[in-house]
């Protein structure tokens, strides 16, 4: 007599998503974060970013960077955490284009160009991270 596995729910993927677009942020940020920390000096001098907010921004990017990958390690992430994630993602990426448009930031064009497709990284890290949540309820 076979005996009957007990059924196990399809893999969707969607799990996937979610751990793929969080460890992709914490790679992404944590580098640029590394970035500004590491090359502040060549980086004003193309950007116009001041070095002392580089190295600011740096710093929290790359704990930001480490604490999102660690947020992606276990089977189950926390997805209190994850929302947590998103809205900081959502609120650097408004923060961004309002400092630029409220001239704020006093960077070079290729500055303004820089400060913008990082809004529209960020955002899209923000967009793929709540579809990702979504999908794995």
């Amino acid at each position: 007599m076979a005996s009957i596995a007990p059924a196990t729910p399809p893999t969707t993927g969607t799990g996937k998503l979610l751990r793929l677009a969080l460890r992709l942020d914490a790679v992404v940020t944590g580098g640029n974060g590394l970035a500004y920390l590491l090359l502040a000096e060549p980086i004003n001098d193309l950007l116009g970013l001041s070095v002392p907010l580089q190295r600011g921004v740096g710093a929290f990017l790359a704990v930001y960077g480490v604490a999102v990958w660690l947020l992606a390690r276990p089977a189950t992430v926390n997805r209190t955490a994850v929302l947590g994630v998103v809205a900081v993602n959502a609120l650097w990426t408004v923060a961004s284009v309002a400092e630029l448009a409220l001239g704020g930031l006093d960077v070079t064009v290729v500055g303004a160009f820089w400060v913008v497709m990082q809004a529209v990284t960020v955002g899209g890290f923000a967009a793929l991270q709540y579809l990702g949540l979504r999908a794995s309820r």
